[in-house]
């Protein structure tokens, strides 16, 4: 009778977990609005949080730099960043759509009228079927006038008006979080505390002290990296003929998508070797635009071989502590099942999981290999 007992009292044990979890998960899925700000305010505090040390450290004679003063000017030092970023490429992204929406599809069909020729008769040759309804020609100017359309160009900044709304309750909602993150840093940690039983804490506390160094590390790390492609990407074009408004263009989308490793370079360098082309449309395509192409080439090479090098051993491998392998592994796990967003986070997520693995199960062999380095 006891066992029967015992094993009732068992089973309600577990359906009671379960269905605090389920209550938990439903919670967090119409808060997810406000998680999402809360963890953007913690890593926008994590980018600010050395000017606020550095401030910390100023004193004159027992004069110091008075905390939530620290906080404001590393507030200000980040919106400063976010303004200076929109007021230098958003004006030009603008005008780069205006003229992309003012060029003529007939235009590019008619200046690459030879190359789509010798395609379209190669394609004939090997008997392919993915044209036989209609030319390569009629295809690519069917696409092109859809995407070089002043009503495409119309309704994404009309998308982007109507989200205008939204952005500034969630900037003035980060402000305020963040604001008081980077006041104190113990802040996040305690509302984490908050939903952890008394005998973790110590442990919890731990793990959280390393997850914000190493994701301080990280996302600085990012943003130099970033910064730093957009750069040379942008020499690279004024070295290679483009112009300066092109060229800039082109490395703002090559240095943001380069935040996704592996997959981010190849499509960053397919628009910029799209915008390449659409917005030279006067060269002569065998004695000018090719050229060009293979100097544009050239400069997305040597660009992600410095990346391959010099930036992403230093982020990836300095930062969380991780083999390439295992960043690659994790990055197609998360492509596979959240695709560019997943990818986006993976690493992040794949840090926060390790230190608290290493915490928590580090008596298991496969934890001790894979948090060794931390």
């Amino acid at each position: 009778m006891n066992q029967k007992q015992d094993r009732i009292s068992g089973a309600g044990k577990y359906i009671a977990i379960a269905l605090g979890a389920a209550v938990i998960i439903f919670i967090l899925w119409h808060l997810r609005t406000l998680i999402f700000y809360i963890l953007v305010s913690f890593v926008l505090s994590l980018i600010g949080r050395p000017v606020v040390d550095l401030l910390d450290r100023l004193k004159y004679k027992k004069i110091r730099v008075p905390r939530a003063l620290s906080a404001l000017l590393g507030l200000l030092m980040l919106w400063g960043i976010v303004l200076l970023f929109f007021r230098i490429f958003i004006p030009i992204i603008a005008f780069q759509a205006s003229e992309l929406a003012n060029i003529n599809a007939d235009a590019v069909i008619s200046n690459l009228d030879e190359p789509i020729q010798q395609l379209e008769a190669f394609m004939h040759r090997l008997e392919l079927v993915a044209f036989r309804d209609m030319s390569i020609t009629e295809f690519v100017s069917d696409k092109l006038n859809s995407v070089l359309s002043i009503e495409f160009f119309t309704g994404i900044f009309s998308s982007l008006a109507m989200l205008l709304g939204n952005i500034f309750i969630a900037a003035f909602a980060i402000s305020f979080m963040t604001f008081f993150f980077l006041k104190d840093d113990r802040l996040f940690l305690e509302g984490v505390l908050i939903f952890v039983p008394t005998e973790h804490e110590r442990a919890v506390k731990h793990a959280m002290s390393s997850i914000r160094y190493l994701l301080m590390r990280y996302f600085i790390g990012i943003l130099l990296q970033v910064t730093c492609i957009i750069i040379l990407i942008t020499i690279g074009m004024l070295i290679a003929g483009i112009k300066f408004n092109n060229a800039l263009v082109i490395g703002l989308l090559v240095g943001v998508f380069n935040v996704i490793p592996y997959i981010g370079p190849v499509i960053g360098a397919a628009l910029g070797i799209s915008l390449g082309i659409v917005t030279h449309l006067e060269l002569s395509f065998y004695t000018e635009m090719l050229p060009l192409l293979g100097y544009m080439l050239i400069v997305f090479g040597s660009v992600q071989l410095i990346d391959n090098m010099a930036f992403q051993p230093l982020i990836y491998a300095s930062s969380v502590h991780a083999h390439p392998m295992e960043i690659f592994l994790v990055l197609m796990i998360a492509g596979s099942t959240a695709g560019i967003l997943g990818m986006f986070l993976a690493i992040p997520a794949y840090t926060v999981l390790r230190v608290f693995a290493k915490e928590f199960f580090n008596n298991f062999k496969l934890v001790k290999r894979l948090t060794e380095k931390i």
